[in-house]
């Protein structure tokens, strides 16, 4: 992001395009192709500290050359590289030396492989230059560099350390090495006939006397994610890739609430945002209901549990307000800790509350949230709409972001012709969130026999008659929703992808959806390869911004779901196949953004340099594909659901084993032309195919 006037000055974000990320949270390890952690970015971080600051293997004194490198799972990654010549004349690799590397809850380890492949018996040097610099996340996104500390030598290793001992970073390795301190490496010297092998393992544990905002999953909790796990096998392969890798991401972003550690959430994306965000949070245990309503449900727990109890403007913090993010104080650069700087969070707990328990939150969880959900309502139509005008809205925060959105950068509200938007302003796609909650709520409040669901009816069939008045507007392609109310009530006319995130909520009509159906088809915001979050014509389009031209997975999969569910399902297959298209560029693990160039052939996307991967509403946006293919919706209340499956289907055939729902498991087969057939099915409900 760049900085707005009144914001502290942030240096640019380090690239991270072209490294290799291995995450079991709070633990994340990220490196070059190669494997080497060599400065800069690179490291093994453990709760926002970096454990390892650098890890080199040599043999024979050389880096072995990389041959390939990259994630293997979610939380591993191997690397694989050769040393050649060695006095053997072929010109064949001599030496392969092979790094499985693995993200662990404390820590993470690493075991180092040579093997002699040439025709003659050799005596291996193998060398591991390590060091550790304890250099605090926020510092090291900042592009701040840390002196390495010291290490002290053990018999069971090395040990580093902070002045005050609050974090100890303890290294063993096996077999027994010598410490050569001169290079600060452990050595081995292996005598290796051909074919033969050499191992050398490495463990790091990280010990804090303070655990803060990071608790890693429970492995009973972790396991049970694993149990059942959502499988597609679908004509086009790729669509079960991507679900499959998907899934496991979500697993690697999984934390545990400090203050309730059986209650996990999806930490934002890695490296820098290992933590708890209200919105990205939300969203992403809200796309995964497919894989079960536990994740809402705690999320939800999470996010109640730090929701707004006073008025503080330093860190936003108001009565009902629902935190943007929490940072441990070694990651709060210039945000505070707790932080509440975000205007849609507060209506997407409500309306994620709302589809959880449709989706079967059991009732009393559903009862011990509901408070909270009240005070989030009163939110809406209290300080969220500080001026009175019936729209949700945020003004410039001068100690924090400038904008208050998912497109939270500077230039993220503009005109079409580039001019930025001028806070207060009120986004449209807030509007809708606000709009259902609102509806959504009403209907918890009635099933619960609490009072004013017919208030939240009214106020959200006011909300959307105020959004039609004041926000639709024409251009030469016609009309279409405003990006947003400025601070003088104009509609700012940027043509964006937020119009894609009110579609299904309530807020539009049939008629208005088609509308905005038709302009998110047009090739100025379909991109062949998701949706642009700005039109390619408007003037400050760039393809490699971070919010105005470029492309969000999870931003395409929410507007492919609102498509689905207005019917719309033409316009949803083109985006659906889009995301498939690129998916395979990325290994299947979407980061979290790409660039929106038009290309006239298939090419493969360019990266976005600082996007993290994997990233949790990203990751999520594998689960909610498969609802929206199928067209799933659930009413556990009523004990029923509902199939009606994309026709033709854009994947072909396909099956899908393990939606989670009802407490059981919903198995699935769809034909090429979308008729389907419930395969397997919990007793408890009827699954209607329409």
């Amino acid at each position: 992001m760049t900085n707005s006037p009144g914001e502290p000055a942030r240096p640019r974000q380090p690239w991270l395009h072209d490294r290799v990320l291995a995450v079991a949270g709070p633990s994340v390890w990220l490196s070059a192709a190669s494997g080497q952690l060599t400065g800069g970015v690179d490291g093994l971080y453990v709760a926002d500290r970096r454990a390892l600051s650098r890890l080199e293997a040599r043999v024979f004194g050389e880096p072995p050359e990389p041959i390939s490198g990259g994630f293997a799972s979610a939380s591993s990654a191997r690397f694989v590289g050769v040393v050649r010549g060695l006095g053997d004349p072929s010109p064949d690799p001599t030496v392969t030396c092979v790094r499985d590397r693995t993200a662990l809850p404390d820590g993470g380890s690493e075991a180092i492989v040579v093997c002699n492949v040439s025709r003659q018996e050799i005596a291996a040097d193998i060398t591991v230059a390590v060091a550790s610099d304890l250099a605090v996340m926020g510092d090291v996104k900042s592009g701040r560099s840390a002196a390495e500390r010291a290490p002290v030598l053990t018999e069971a290793g090395l040990t580093w350390s902070d002045a005050a001992g609050d974090i100890v970073v303890r290294l063993a390795a096996e077999p027994a090495w010598e410490w050569r301190p001169e290079s600060g490496s452990l050595a081995w010297t292996a005598e290796l006939s051909p074919g033969q092998s050499f191992t050398a393992s490495l463990k790091v544990s990280v010990r804090r006397s303070r655990h803060g905002r990071f608790r890693p999953c429970p492995p009973a909790r972790l396991a049970s994610w694993h149990d059942r796990p959502l499988i597609v096998r679908a004509a086009d392969r790729r669509l079960g890739e991507l679900v499959r890798q998907s899934v496991a991401d979500l697993a690697g972003l999984l934390l545990g609430d400090p203050e309730a550690p059986e209650d996990l959430y999806c930490a934002a994306g890695a490296p820098w945002y290992l933590t708890l965000f209200g919105r990205d949070s939300l969203w992403a245990a809200r796309m995964s209901l497919p894989l079960g309503v536990d994740l809402a449900g705690s999320t939800l727990r999470a996010l109640a549990r730090r929701q707004g109890r006073r008025l503080d403007r330093r860190t936003g913090e108001a009565h009902g307000k629902i935190p943007h993010e929490l940072r441990s104080a070694d990651a709060a650069v210039w945000l505070p800790e707790v932080y509440y700087g975000t205007v849609d969070a507060t209506p997407l707990f409500v309306a994620t509350l709302a589809e959880a328990w449709r989706w079967g939150l059991p009732e009393a969880e559903v009862a011990s949230l509901l408070p909270a959900a009240e005070r989030a309502l009163d939110w809406l139509s209290g300080a969220g709409d500080p001026d009175g005008d019936g729209f949700i809205e945020y003004a410039a925060d001068r100690a924090g972001l400038s904008n208050q959105g998912w497109k939270d950068s500077r230039d993220g509200v503009q005109w079409a012709d580039g001019r930025l938007a001028v806070a207060p302003l009120a986004l449209c796609e807030v509007q809708a969130y606000a709009c259902q909650a609102a509806i959504g709520g009403a209907d918890l409040l009635d099933a619960f026999g609490r009072p004013g669901g017919q208030r939240w009816r009214d106020w959200a069939r006011g909300l959307a008659e105020r959004f039609r008045t004041a926000f639709w507007i024409s251009d030469a392609d016609g009309r279409y929703p405003a990006v947003a109310l400025d601070r003088d009530k104009n509609p700012v006319d940027g043509v964006t992808s937020n119009i894609g995130h009110l579609l299904g909520t309530g807020l539009l009509s049939a008629e208005e959806e088609a509308t905005v159906a038709k302009r998110l088809s047009a090739p100025s915001m379909n991109s062949g390869q998701g949706l642009r979050t700005l039109a390619d014509t408007a003037s400050g389009f760039n393809p490699l911004s971070y919010h105005a031209g470029s492309v969000w997975p999870h931003d395409t999969a929410i507007a492919i779901w609102g498509l689905v569910r207005a019917g719309r399902t033409a316009e949803a297959s083109s985006l659906i196949s889009g995301l498939l298209a690129v998916a395979p560029d990325f290994d299947y693990r979407l980061p979290e953004l790409y660039s929106g160039e038009r290309r006239a052939d298939p090419l493969p996307p360019t990266p976005y340099p600082a996007a993290c991967r994997p990233q949790a509403w990203a990751a999520a946006a594998g689960p909610l594909l498969v609802r929206a293919l199928l067209g799933l919706e659930a009413d556990l209340p009523a004990r029923r659901a509902s199939l009606n499956p994309i026709a033709p289907s854009p994947v072909g055939g396909y099956e899908v084993a393990g939606l989670r729902i009802a407490g059981g498991s919903l198995d699935v087969r769809v034909d090429a032309d979308g008729r389907a057939e419930v395969l397997r099915a919990p007793d408890s409900i009827d699954v209607a195919v329409r």
